[in-house]
């Protein structure tokens, strides 16, 4: 038998440069690394002797000293014990984690720098994996704190330290701010700000730059601000510049539509209508925010504004991230206008091959002048014949791709670029923004807030409940069904997880059916069939189910007036928003309504803050302002992947003042001073516009 081939030898991966390291941290230039600051500071200035660290209490200390002892021991498990000795005593050194080549470094007779937490245990004096620097007698003290960075995978302290030095040696020092701003606004010159930052002196205030409200620091957050303040009025001002079809005509069927509803504008739908509509007439894209908080009667005026579309000639597209949704916004919108003559098309993923065939035919031949749907309008196969108005429901729960996709159907692929014509777009949000992040992040658009309710909605009386007061809330639930009303009872997952332990759908549906045999218990979640969901939901509607058990698939766009009552399990277990985008379901009638938080005992710390907000308030701009200071604006923003980084260095909840500073000197810089702009923009952005939209 022939002898078996061997295997070639693997080839060797070839080392990754540090070039390359840099660069995955979005370290690419000289600028990248001065502005790559550190994230705290090791006080290496000073040296106590043993005696007078094991004083200290348990804080950071730094020693110098000689290893008498360096031993590898067993027991009670493997690890590297090294003792050093100054001639005021002596001091044990635990690492439990280590290299071989550690044991030479700290032989005995070296002579050691030592810096860590120092403690005082059975065995006498000790530091569990300090840092430690082997240096010759002598040897002279930093004279600055030593910076700690971010750093990344392969990339040492030292080495970050030696490129960003050798940064700082090559990069342009001169200040992209005006010397009268510098003044007016009393900020720290820019060299000053970044060298400070880097290597700052021992007497410097380091609770300030641990709290980063150092002048430095403010300096830093400022530009920070002002570059995507200029960034993004920027890109206001390119997409001010496309072209767009004007929409000038409010005309028979607007007026037909506002007179055949049931009910007057408020005084907020009919201003944000007007801003609208002023907008719309404009030979540039509209680009317009929509928000409100939930029930403020946002749906009526995207009705209306889609009306001035189509009186203009064109058609609308409405696209919802839910078909639950998607198809509350049909049944609303087609009922005000197919009474008026106006075709609408429905479009989701759901739809069977005829079904989509037949709407998107629709759609191409300008037949269906309102078209509404989920994702599925995106699809390559559905052509607009001329599309004027885009708008997007929850806009924060697509992605940037999917936006510009639905946007860029209206592109003729034939004409010229400077002949290209983009839809006006409006895009609507139930979760309300603070304002200083609107100002910050959605500093490129026109922010439009209906900030009333319609009369006659009821305000909904939130409790927070334990959970081993279940049965109360049964009986809370029976009694409301008993007297016409109808529940929502809400779960957060659809089967059993026992990492998390929680109470699903499916056994709740179980244990409200057994536990009230009179009524009628509905289930709906995400896995049903769109068809067996909309027949749940039908017949919820329709009053022929008591109880409905859901999961979040109803957290927005259910409008059930007779449901009064709204009972969440685990509300521990849901975000702020989500929690008041639930509630916003009860209270849509004139009867009195009620939201139970059921949540299991003990609460953490935020989850507690979330509970007491629900109790405390139920105006959607101040639970947003809560939210945001709990979770933080990246994570506030949600799916909302715009392109822009998060800020690296100012914190919304604790400089809102500068970011109104930042605005107001971004507005002054672009009408007067380009070049400035220019420059500044360059040395934060790095010609990479990280924080541009589309």
């Amino acid at each position: 038998m022939p002898a078996p081939k061997k295997k070639p030898p693997a080839a060797a991966k070839a080392p990754v440069k540090i070039e390359d390291k840099l660069a995955r941290l979005g370290l690419r230039s000289d600028m990248d690394l001065a502005l790559h600051l550190p994230a705290r500071y090791e006080d290496e200035t000073q040296i106590l002797s043993i005696a007078e660290a094991g004083m200290r209490g348990m804080q950071m200390v730094q020693v110098e000293a000689i290893v008498t002892l360096c031993d590898i021991q067993y027991r009670p498990r493997r690890q590297l014990v090294v003792t050093v000795a100054d001639d005021s005593g002596q001091l044990v050194l635990r690492f439990l984690n280590f290299y071989g080549n550690q044991t030479k470094q700290l032989a005995a007779g070296t002579r050691v720098r030592v810096r860590g937490e120092l403690r005082h245990g059975f065995f006498g004096a000790e530091m569990v994996h300090p840092t430690y620097k082997v240096v010759l007698e002598g040897a002279p003290l930093p004279d600055a704190l030593t910076p700690v960075y971010p750093a990344g995978e392969g990339l040492s302290q030292s080495i970050l330290r030696r490129a960003i030095a050798s940064a700082l040696k090559r990069i342009d020092w001169h200040d992209t701010l005006p010397a009268a701003a510098l003044d007016t606004l009393k900020l720290t010159p820019f060299d000053s700000a970044v060298r400070l930052l880097h290597n700052p002196p021992p007497d410097v205030d380091e609770h300030a730059l641990e709290e980063r409200s150092h002048p430095a620091w403010i300096r830093m957050k400022f530009d920070e601000l002002l570059a995507q303040q200029l960034s993004l009025k920027r890109a206001q001002e390119a997409r001010r510049a496309r072209n767009a079809s004007a929409l000038p005509n409010v005309g028979s069927l607007s007026a037909a539509f506002l007179a055949q509803l049931p009910f007057a504008l408020t005084a907020a739908q009919q201003r944000v209508l007007d801003e609208i509509r002023t907008d719309l007439r404009a030979s540039f894209p509209m680009q317009r925010l929509l928000q409100g908080d939930v029930g403020s009667g946002k749906t009526v005026v995207a009705a209306l504004a889609a009306a001035q579309a189509i009186d203009s000639g064109f058609q609308a597209v409405l696209m919802a991230p839910t078909e639950i949704l998607a198809d509350q916004h049909f049944r609303k919108i087609a009922g005000w206008m197919e009474p008026l003559g106006i075709s609408v098309a429905w479009l989701t993923g759901s739809l069977k091959k005829k079904e989509k065939t037949a709407a998107t035919a629709r759609i191409e031949s300008g037949e269906a002048r309102l078209i509404i749907g989920t994702h599925a309008l995106i699809q390559d196969s559905v052509q607009f014949d001329k599309l004027g108005l885009v708008i997007v429901d929850e806009q924060h729960r697509f992605g940037v791709g999917q936006r510009l996709a639905l946007r860029n159907k209206a592109l003729d692929v034939t004409a010229a670029d400077d002949a290209q014509t983009v839809p006006h777009q409006l895009m609507m949000s139930a979760t309300p923004i603070p304002r200083t992040l609107a100002m910050t992040y959605y500093a490129d658009l026109e922010v439009s807030v209906i900030d009333e309710l319609p009369p006659g909605r009821t305000p909904v009386v939130t409790r927070a409940i334990d959970q081993i007061r279940r049965d109360e809330v049964i009986d809370r639930v029976h009694s409301a069904a008993q007297e016409g009303r109808q529940v929502y009872w809400v779960c957060p997952l659809i089967e059993e997880s026992e990492a998390l332990q929680l109470q699903t759908a499916t056994d709740t549906h179980a244990m409200l059916v057994e536990a009230l045999p009179d009524l009628r218990i509905g289930l709906v979640h995400g896995r049903l069939k769109q068809v067996e969901k909309q027949e749940v939901m039908d017949a919820f509607s329709r009053g022929e189910i008591h109880v409905l058990v859901a999961t979040t698939v109803i957290e927005v766009g259910v409008d059930v007036p007779n449901a009064s009552l709204m009972v969440i399990e685990h509300a521990e277990r849901f975000g702020l928003s989500q929690l008041h985008q639930l509630r916003g379901r009860v209270g849509r009638g004139a009867a009195a309504s009620a939201c139970l938080l059921l949540y299991q005992s003990p609460l953490g710390g935020t989850a507690k803050q979330r509970l007491m907000t629900m109790r405390e308030t139920s105006d959607g701009f101040e639970i947003a302002r809560r939210d945001l200071e709990i979770r933080g604006p990246g994570e506030f923003l949600g799916a909302r992947q715009s392109g822009e980084a998060m800020l690296r260095f100012a914190d919304l909840a604790t400089d809102q003042w500068l970011v109104e500073k930042a605005r107001n000197l971004a507005q002054t810089l672009l009408k007067s001073e380009p070049a400035i702009v220019d420059a500044h923009l360059a040395r934060w952005l790095g010609g990479r516009e990280d924080f541009l939209k589309v």
